[in-house]
């Protein structure tokens, strides 16, 4: 089921978890320098992997609601923005109350300066915040769809819509496979696929070393 992580990956999660040093000082590729805890590279904008991480998670919650025997498609055309850009993906039946359903995947980190001083003090502020951005920038489609945010932070927190996109869309699996713990598996999946991103841009910043 894809559920396995490296011990490198183990040990890169278990170090930000706990603030502990995972490496020697050293400068990043993009010329920032990272210290013993190694956190810049989850938010390090010149980081390849972070994009690849971004593509994983969302490649999960779109082959989810295709398992559900929901039809959906990824960065639909119909709903490109003016600025050229689109939601992560939408589905191409109703979802809920007679509308489809459109969503859109977004990583913010938990560590990042710009959320430190408000996730220290309250859980899940940088999902949250990183998720009323999103239906900000998408409230246009408002009309058309229903927009779900699907916000997952560095450390782990969801932001509530994403989880209540997660649980639906287990349950849908599950009237599909009579198996009652697709719903778990699939939380696991996405949770996996972030600290296994995470481990990535860690390593990404040692590139130029």
């Amino acid at each position: 089921m894809g559920l396995r992580l490296s011990d490198e990956a183990v040990r890169v999660a278990v170090a930000h978890r706990l603030g502990c040093k995972a490496c020697e000082p050293h400068t990043c590729p993009c010329g920032k320098a990272v210290d013993a805890r190694g956190l810049h590279g989850l938010c390090c904008r010149r980081s390849g992997p972070r994009h690849q991480r971004h593509h994983q998670m969302d490649d999960i919650v779109w082959r989810a609601i295709k398992r559900a025997q929901t039809p959906a498609t990824k960065e639909p055309v119909s709903l490109i923005q003016q600025d050229g850009k689109r939601p992560d993906g939408t589905t191409l039946l109703p979802w809920t109350r007679g509308m489809p359903m459109a969503w859109d995947v977004t990583v913010p980190d938990t560590y990042a300066e710009s959320h430190i001083d408000q996730t220290a003090r309250e859980a899940c502020s940088a999902a949250n915040k990183a998720a009323a951005n999103k239906i900000v920038k998408y409230g246009t489609h408002s009309a058309s769809h229903i927009f779900l945010p699907v916000a997952v932070g560095t450390a782990g927190t969801w932001n509530q819509s994403a989880i209540e996109l997660i649980q639906e869309t287990g349950r849908c699996i599950t009237a599909v496979t009579e198996d009652t713990r697709e719903t778990a598996s699939l939380f696991q999946c996405l949770s996996i696929a972030l600290q296994r991103g995470n481990a990535v841009v860690f390593l990404a910043t040692f590139d130029a070393v």
